[in-house]
């Protein structure tokens, strides 16, 4: 689990989404359309409040986020501790130093950042190095020495820092960052849950399970970043089904790494893959184990990989509706993350020994593509239809 793209790129390589699809077992059998999902999700909880699935938990978040862009709260009212962030030379050194690490380890990201106003650019920075931090905590050189309490320690920093108690330069950085923009912290938090399930879980017996692990580690990051990359003024899409958008690409990328990275998950005793669907396609955890490609296993791929991608179509529909100056480094996430599914295809499925990886060239490549896309806003949908590859 590795390094990250923002808007709904995981910190984890193996570890970064949300979902709208079709949720619960079966082969693909019982997806649907995302707005369809929801709709029935929402009215299923209104009928049983006790008995909800992960998306009516996660669409709650959901609501709450959309509430605060509506309002267009571009500064909280903090209560303590305001005078840590008003020194300008150490708040801009500790955006620049923000800015070296993304560099570092997300450098197509970066790139595209750059194209973004210096604003928008350093807030994106700041949450890119919190969210590397965290999944540093448990993948990480000291990531065996991390504990529940740890990781307790880590959330009570995180309140502090949304206080306007910053502990150091980084958290400086974004503590003056959700100052401005209308960020939630229970983005922060759920993320955090997330590395506390990777501490005690390995198996998810069913999608359902699977996604909210998904949204803990990667969603979360789209709710994050959606209110500082901005949503264009022309837009005529409602705020929820932007960060929805923003959700389905996280479960994208997700998805996605999670199977590239079978193989290397399964020598560390973890099976980031639905139980019950393994089952239904005559596959056990021993298959995964051994490592065989056979029919069953490709099959069961192709169906894995069909999910994704469809996560990946009903986020292009978002894309274009974010501020103009924030759309190139989504799109190339997107299309670079999109093209490791095709790099599992040309392997003939083989994700236990051989790692799909996208070369420098087609990534290359990918960059004037994203750009092109990019330049298509909410008023161009139809253009947009031409320009796809």
């Amino acid at each position: 689990m590795s390094g990250v793209l923002l808007w709904v790129v995981c910190p984890k390589g193996n570890a970064a989404a949300a979902s709208l699809l079709g949720l619960g077992g079966g082969k693909l059998g019982r997806q649907q359309r995302p707005g369809r999902v929801r709709v029935a999700a929402m009215s299923s909880a209104v009928a049983n409040p006790v008995a909800r699935t992960s998306e009516e938990r996660v669409y709650e978040v959901v609501l709450k986020q959309a509430a605060l862009v509506r309002e267009q709260r571009k500064e909280r009212e903090k209560a303590a501790g305001t005078d840590g962030l008003s020194n300008w030379d150490l708040l801009n050194e500790a955006y620049d130093r923000c800015g070296e690490v993304c560099a570092e380890y997300a450098k197509t990201f970066y790139l595209g950042t750059l194209l973004m106003t210096p604003e928008r650019r350093r807030a994106v920075w700041a949450i890119y190095v919190w969210c590397r931090r965290t999944d540093e905590l448990v993948d990480g050189p000291n990531a065996s020495h991390i504990t529940p309490k740890a990781l307790d320690r880590w959330e009570q920093r995180l309140n502090d820092l949304f206080e306007g108690r910053p502990y150091d330069m980084y958290d400086a950085a974004l503590a003056h960052t959700v100052s401005k923009y209308p960020v939630d912290i229970q983005p922060f938090k759920d993320m955090i849950e997330g590395m506390r399930l990777d501490l005690k879980k390995s198996r998810y017996k069913n999608f359902d399970e699977l996604y909210l692990y998904c949204y803990y580690v990667a969603g979360t990051v789209g709710l994050m970043s959606v209110p500082v990359m901005g949503i264009a003024p022309e837009s005529k899409a409602s705020t929820e089904s932007v960060y929805n958008a923003a959700l389905a690409l996280g479960i994208a990328n997700q998805l996605t790494n999670i199977l590239r990275d079978v193989g290397e998950d399964a020598r560390r005793g973890r099976i980031y893959l639905p139980q019950d669907e393994l089952v239904q396609a005559g596959l056990s955890d021993e298959d995964i184990f051994r490592g065989q490609v056979t029919d069953k296993w490709r099959s069961f791929m192709k169906d894995q990989i069909k999910r994704a991608r469809m996560f990946f179509d009903e986020a292009e529909k978002g894309v274009v509706e974010l501020n103009a100056a924030s759309r190139w480094p989504v799109w190339a996430s997107l299309l670079l993350y999109k093209q490791i599914l095709d790099a599992i295809e040309a392997n003939d499925y083989n994700n236990f020994t051989r790692r799909a990886y996208v070369g420098k060239t087609k990534k290359l490549v990918s960059l004037p593509i994203a750009y092109g896309r990019a330049l298509v806003g909410p008023t161009s949908t139809k253009v947009a239809e031409l320009t796809r590859i």
